[in-house]
Formats: C-alpha cells, structure tokens, sequence
C-alpha cells in the first residue's frame, strides 16, 4: 500500500510516499480503507522530530482520517465491517490503510463526506473541549478567537456561536476575516498591525473577553491578554506562530484571570467517556446544521509537501486534507 513512510527525521519536502506493507490486524483494533487524512501542524512537528511525542521508526505519518472499516480485530464490540468512520490514532493514517484502536474510532453522520470527516475529530474536538471543559464558556459571554481562520480558529467561531457566546475573530487578512464572518463571527479583528496592544484593548471595550482562546501564541499572547476580563479565562492551545511567549504574571493578577492549558489529545485517553459525549454533540449540531466544516484544500496523498506548505505559509481558511487513491 502506498504511506508517507518516516524512517528518519527530515524536513517534510524531503520525505516522500512509498510502498509500505499492510499494518497486522490487533486485537481491540479495526483495519479501515483509508480515503481522507487531515492535516495539521503536529503532522509537521511529528515528521521533522520536533514534537513531543516520537514514534518508533518506521512510523507513517498523519494523526487523523476517515473511511471504511473493513475488517474486525478480535474483541471489536462497536464497529462492523462497512461503519464510515473518522479515526484519530495519532500516527498512520497518511497511507491507502490503518489499523487502528476501535476506541480511536467515531461513526459519521450519512451526510458528511470522508474529506469533512478526516479534519473534523481533532479540530472540533479541541474547541469543544477547550470551550466547554476548559474555557466555561456561557451564553452571553464574549470570545475572542486568535488564528480564527485557521482549522481550530474557525471550528471555535463556530462553537462559540452555537453555545451562545459574541464571538470576536481575529486573523491576518480581510480575506481570511470574510471566512470568519461567513461562519459566523459577530466582529473581527484584522491583526497585521504594529500596535497589537491598542488593537486587542480596542476590541475588548470597557468589559473585556471572557474567553480568549490562543492557538498562535508568539508576539500575540500578551497584548491579547490585556483585553482579557476580570476573572476571564485564556485557553492555550498551541503555538503556531512561532515562539512560546512569556506573559508577566502581573497581567493574570491585576484581572483576577486564569491562564489555562488544554491538551486535548491526553485529555481523551483520561477521560474516554467525556470525549465520547463531546463528540456525540458534535455529530449532533453538524446534522443540525450549526458546524460547516470548511475544505481549504483537498490534494492526492503523493502531494502531502503543498498541503503542508499551504499550512506553513498560514494559507489556510479552515482544513487541508489528503485523499488516498485507493
């Protein structure tokens, strides 16, 4: 089968896709025909080594993806051969198929397509899990979404909107605003300005945001953090921006604020059940209409490097996936 086989770490334009042996059926695990990965900045960070996890070489790449169970390991209890389904394992799904643990696996509305599916677990997972777990997010309250254009961003636009918050999307062109208006934003920021400071204050008035909620981190953190509410809460999520910025703890203080960090991906191994139940209610406001998960671009496994450019070069409004050909 074809795969984006990592055997050494090297920027992605250098790695290539080659043939790779159909992955061992396990117990507990589904073997599924993959037909779309999504992609995203851990991708990247996992492939050149500088993520905090790091698989055993050989490992094939790609944390997230959809398709068709086609086989049943032993012990299998939820699935059956034929479930459309969105996979989130953490590595291997960059490849024509995976075997994956029948936990990782969430059955998909009829409706949404496999390129939909492949980028919607991990960037709807986190928002939900950020604003209702994390952020406290109530009707009334106003969000402010950093990177909101981006597949995370524009998912929590969105959320945000459904669980009744005034949701503020800032981003880095008026294109990329016209995306978040389009799924929703009430106001917009556009944040390529030298005076950041001014900028956030502006927007947050007198009162402030309630939630702000960070995927970008780098020179955006702090001036963000001064619009901040009394007693308001700001959501780490990631640093896509670039650097890991250092906020003086005099802000957080004065605001009576919390500074709150959200990884995702270890909260759903302690927590199973409560992720199951985000993800239900998910399902649910897609059928009903409320989430439109937006398809950046869609591009054939063996161009993996332009859908990573595209995410690199901050090209992206919403998701960028890979389709398998097989």
């Amino acid at each position: 089968m074809k795969a984006l086989i990592i055997d050494a770490y090297r920027p992605y334009a250098e790695q290539s896709v080659g043939e790779a042996p159909s992955p061992a059926l396990k117990p507990g695990h589904v073997r599924v025909k993959m037909h779309a990965g999504g992609v995203n900045f851990p991708d990247i960070l996992m492939i050149e080594g500088n993520y905090q996890i790091k698989p055993p070489f050989p490992f094939i790449a790609g944390a997230e993806g959809a398709g068709e169970v086609i086989e049943l390991g032993e012990g299998v209890k939820h699935l059956k051969v034929g479930d459309r389904v969105a996979t989130m394992p953490g590595v291997g799904t960059f490849a024509e198929e995976a075997v994956v643990p029948e936990l990782t696996c969430a059955k998909i509305p009829d409706a949404m397509s496999f390129e939909e599916a492949a980028g919607f677990v991990m960037v709807y997972g986190t928002s939900i899990h950020a604003l209702k777990d994390r952020g406290d997010l109530k009707p009334g309250d106003r969000l402010l979404v950093l990177g909101a254009a981006g597949g995370v961003g524009l998912a929590t636009v969105e959320l945000g909107k459904a669980m009744g918050a005034e949701v503020t999307a800032a981003a880095s062109t008026d294109e990329k605003l016209k995306t978040c208006k389009d799924h929703g934003a009430d106001h917009v920021i556009n944040y390529s300005t030298d005076d950041l400071k001014a900028l956030f204050k502006e927007a947050g008035g007198k009162a402030g945001f309630d939630v702000i909620y960070d995927p970008v981190g780098d020179k955006f953190a702090e001036p963000a953090f001064r619009s901040i509410a009394w007693m308001g809460r700001y959501l780490v999520i990631g640093f896509a921006a670039g650097d890991i910025p250092k906020l003086p703890l005099n802000l957080p203080l004065l605001k009576g604020a919390d500074i709150r960090g959200v990884f995702w991906g270890a909260w759903t191994q302690r927590d199973f059940k409560g992720h199951q139940a985000n993800m239900a209610e998910l399902f649910k406001l897609y059928e009903d209409g409320k989430l439109k998960p937006r398809i950046s671009a869609s591009y054939p496994l063996a161009d993996f490097a332009k859908a990573m450019d595209d995410l690199t070069n901050r090209r992206v409004r919403g998701k960028v996936v890979l389709t398998m050909s097989s």
